[in-house]
């Protein structure tokens, strides 16, 4: 039996990272695009699921993630950052836009008569609601740095180590920084 032949672009394609793929995206290669949402999208759709009861608003944050790599391809910079932490940044706003947008099902009245409503996560109510309460104030005052690896670990739900890469700090400096932001949060908060 003869395997699925391919390509040679295709080939050398398969086997780029995603930092070479991103740039031949930026390029306009809708191949390299292909393989970017081969690679992440799987992933990108497990870590939404666990933020959002809802399947379909998680489907349009994946397909919109992917959009917006498409146009928005030639602003990543290769500056250490990990691809794929980039890549989840974008997710996760467009999980955000989307839970925030008018007509979302657990937020009013059903779309249709008949139609389920659906239970928001209690990370729904978090992301949701940190612009407009307490937590949203006291994020806004912490010091950027601070702000950022809370942000990248407790909204974005990467763990230290992504943070740090995202970020590019080492590990240690992302952890301190972490607690120092949980500490800081606990005083503005009490």
């Amino acid at each position: 039996m003869r395997g699925k032949r391919t390509r040679p672009e295709e080939a050398a394609t398969a086997r780029s990272s995603d930092t070479e793929l991103l740039r031949a995206v930026a390029a306009g290669q809708v191949e390299a695009l292909r393989m970017l949402h081969g690679r992440h999208a799987p992933w990108l759709r497990a870590r939404l699921a666990r933020r959002c009861a809802d399947p379909d608003v998680v489907d349009a944050a994946v397909q919109d993630t992917f959009l917006a790599l498409w146009k928005d391809a030639h602003r990543y910079r290769d500056t250490g950052r990990d691809p794929a932490a980039w890549i989840w940044t974008i997710a996760v706003r467009r999980l955000i836009s989307a839970l925030r947008g008018p007509g979302h099902r657990w937020l009013g009245a059903a779309t249709t008569p008949g139609d389920e409503r659906v239970s928001p996560s209690p990370e729904e109510l978090v992301l949701l609601r940190v612009e407009h309460g307490d937590l949203g104030d006291a994020l806004n005052r912490l010091p950027p740095e601070l702000r950022a690896v809370i942000q990248a670990t407790a909204l974005d739900g990467l763990t230290v180590r992504e943070a740090a890469r995202l970020l590019g700090v080492p590990e240690g400096t992302a952890k301190t920084r972490l607690m120092r932001a949980r500490a800081r949060l606990r005083e503005l908060l009490a």
